[in-house]
């Protein structure tokens, strides 16, 4: 069943990555979002159109109700066609499965078939400038007035804000509330006077990340998740959804990453260097793990019942593919100091040394993990 699963992803990617979308191969991902976002937009309502998005949620709701296994399948297969990075993929694999879990009925017809079809755009409106890897923190404060929520704060690190429709926002609205307390799941549009969007220009010259001011936005009663009050616990399932089937076809994405260092090495004489060379063993064993420890994860969420590897996992591969970047630096020698055309134009090594270093601060900082795992996972106390 899986492998003619498998046979039938494959085909159908082969016979439709061509034509208008032959350009599409290798377009976006991370430091290269801005890359053929139209042409990527396309793709997304073409893979709507043939029903490849969304494949575990319910039939009724206009998935398939796909297995696990073959959601894994997807993506592993999706990553080996070298298929454009999704630009739906905070919608898919965050928001949508969100409001199956916690959304009305209404919310579900309101909200879904437009992520389903590759037709609208999400962002998370989670970290702030005082309250990163501390979420409990939040200051961006919603009330109810007159049949609305008014939002006022401030969210910074914004992936995609700057092309999104909708952005699920964790604001307080209980006043006086502290921490963990008195927060709730809030779907604001963007497209409003009170929403102002100001990217975030990065290391590698391109503007993934933005900055967004809510100054009096509006958003309508019915439009949270959950009941007021119990935003934190909606967010951490999200958080929880953020880690799901795609990291197998990530996986796969960090290979091809590994080769082209390999390669580089190989063309540079770099892996003639012993320390070098060790360096490019370690990566090539610690991928090896990664991926045995993501089928044991897949194994324990098929089971209901996750395990404590998914508390490592972000830990794991941020600091791999951080040190991958360093490594791609490395084996470049000279020629990664310099940029490959004016006035800034780096290849896809420098580009990956550059925005690999903020792998272990978004998604929950390096830090925050350790002491996550520390406490939660290993029972030990909390710091002072």
């Amino acid at each position: 069943m899986s492998d003619g699963f498998r046979q039938e992803v494959r085909t159908w990617l082969e016979e439709n990555l061509t034509g208008e979308f032959a350009g599409a191969r290798g377009l976006g991902g991370p430091g290269r979002e801005h890359e053929g976002h139209e042409l990527r937009m396309a793709w997304e309502r073409h893979l709507g159109a043939a029903r490849w998005t969304c494949l575990g949620w319910p039939k009724e709701y206009g998935g398939r109700d796909a297995p696990l296994d073959q959601q894994v399948i997807f993506h592993e297969e999706y990553a080996r066609a070298d298929a454009p990075a999704r630009v739906g993929h905070i919608g898919e694999g965050l928001i949508g499965p969100t409001i199956l879990r916690f959304g009305t009925e209404e919310q579900k017809r309101g909200f879904l078939p437009r992520i389903r079809s590759g037709e609208e755009l999400w962002c998370q409106g989670y970290s702030e400038p005082d309250a990163g890897s501390d979420l409990a923190g939040v200051r961006t404060r919603a009330t109810l007035e007159g049949g609305e929520w008014v939002v006022t704060g401030q969210k910074v690190w914004t992936s995609l804000a700057h092309l999104a429709g909708w952005c699920f926002v964790l604001a307080r609205t209980e006043p006086g509330s502290l921490r963990h307390r008195g927060l709730s799941y809030l779907l604001v549009p963007m497209d409003q006077p009170g929403v102002e969007v100001r990217p975030i220009v990065q290391m590698t010259g391109t503007s993934e990340f933005n900055e967004v001011f809510f100054d009096g936005a509006r958003t309508d009663a019915a439009n949270i998740l959950g009941a007021p009050g119990e935003g934190w616990r909606v967010a951490m399932a999200t958080l929880g959804f953020e880690r799901g089937a795609s990291t197998l076809g990530q996986q796969i994405g960090f290979r091809r990453e590994l080769e082209a260092v390999i390669e580089t090495a190989q063309r540079t004489g770099a892996s003639e260097d012993p320390v070098l060379r060790d360096r490019l063993v370690r990566s090539w064993l610690e991928l090896e793990i990664m991926r045995f420890n993501a089928l044991r994860t897949m194994t324990s969420l098929s089971a209901g019942e996750p395990g404590p590897e998914v508390s490592i996992a972000k830990l794991y591969w941020s600091e791999w593919h951080r040190r991958l970047g360093e490594l791609a630096q490395a084996v470049q020698g000279r020629e990664g100091l310099v940029a490959s055309g004016g006035p800034y134009e780096l290849n896809d090594l420098q580009r990956l040394y550059l925005f690999s270093r903020a792998d272990t601060i978004y998604a929950g900082s390096s830090e925050i993990q350790r002491d996550i795992i520390a406490e939660r996972t290993l029972g030990l106390p909390k710091d002072r």
